[in-house]
């Protein structure tokens, strides 16, 4: 049988997608092309014309990588990224990462491989640094959505997390909340450190106490929030909690209520998301929404710049903000004049 990338890569001891990016005529290390060259020299490699073909044409079809299907979050954000695609064209394959196991780096492949002409991908759990390194390293059109683990020669979009937080806090303040405890996220998600970031942030920023014992760790589960909130009425005194999802808020507002206090007549409970529920809630829960359909179609919008201008754009972070939604589950406090 003929030689196949696979076993120029094996040889040179590197992967597929960077076989694929030297045969097509892209940068890789120095080194790197040097054990490529020698590689397919002693294989005696020829590629595959028909597979070349496939690679350099276009597929009008974007790929959309997503770490889970079950996140409540992505169908508004695959929305607005079909919305784009189909002004311009475009069809959307789905790639599953639970389903294959793989780093986030691997789907370049189905760009190298011809499947599709640029790819979003989305998750809202902590990257791997190394692993968007080398998908910035393979100069291709690919738009990350959530966290970018600093890596700057990428393209990204996500929500402003600390701001959102930041404009809880600040409301709360407005109404004369001076004790603010926080539900915080878990520690996988990319979202937990900006919106802790947010909240001591412009707790310090407004001069006020933070206490240690007023800030609790969770899953972001309606049970932890239910914990989180038992645990913080036996161990400090406040008039108000900043919740960092809608799902903690949830428990936290039923814990209030099932040692018989009022919210917000007792304490005054906030959330972040604007889920469905949130809305639904007794009472109304105030709390910030994620633009998730403006969101994708920042993505796609900036996919197909990319695509484009190729090397000439110039990927940036950015930012989408949440808006307030000021409902029933916060009560205006009567403050001093000196507060």
């Amino acid at each position: 049988m003929s030689p196949t990338i696979k076993d120029v890569a094996k040889l040179a001891n590197t992967s597929k997608s960077t076989v694929s990016r030297y045969l097509n005529g892209l940068p890789v290390k120095k080194a790197t092309e040097e054990a490529l060259k020698k590689a397919i020299k002693e294989l005696n490699y020829h590629r595959n014309e028909n597979a070349r073909r496939l690679v350099v044409s276009k597929t009008q079809t974007i790929g959309i990588v997503v770490d889970s299907i079950s996140n409540m979050f992505y169908p508004m954000i695959f929305k607005g990224i079909e919305d784009i695609a189909k002004e311009k064209g475009f069809n959307c394959v789905f790639y599953s990462m639970s389903s294959n196991k793989s780093k986030e780096s691997h789907f370049q492949n189905i760009f190298f491989e011809g499947h599709v002409d640029g790819i979003i991908m989305v998750s809202f759990t902590k990257r791997d640094k190394q692993d968007l390194l080398d998908i910035a390293e393979a100069s291709i059109p690919v738009v990350v959505f959530g966290d970018s683990a600093g890596v700057n020669d990428l393209i990204s979009v996500d929500v402003d997390n600390y701001y959102g937080i930041s404009e809880l806090v600040k409301y709360l303040h407005r109404i004369g909340h001076r004790k603010i405890a926080y539900i915080s996220g878990p520690s996988g998600e990319a979202a937990t450190d900006q919106r802790l970031a947010g909240y001591l942030e412009t707790m310090k920023q407004l001069e006020l106490d933070v206490d240690p014992n007023g800030i609790v760790p969770t899953n972001w589960s309606n049970e932890q929030g239910y914990s989180a909130m038992n645990h913080l009425m036996t161990v400090g005194d406040f008039t108000a909690v900043v919740a960092s999802n809608d799902e903690t808020a949830i428990g936290a507002l039923r814990a209030v209520q099932e040692r018989g206090y009022n919210v917000p007549a007792d304490i005054s409970i906030t959330g972040f998301d604007d889920i469905t529920l949130a809305s639904w809630t007794y009472p109304p829960l105030t709390t910030v929404k994620q633009p998730f359909l403006d969101m994708g179609k920042k993505a796609a919008i900036e996919l197909f710049k990319r695509m484009d201008e190729g090397e000439d754009y110039t990927p940036e972070r950015h930012l989408l903000k949440p808006q307030l939604i000021i409902r029933d589950s916060c009560r205006k406090l009567v403050t001093s004049v000196h507060n």
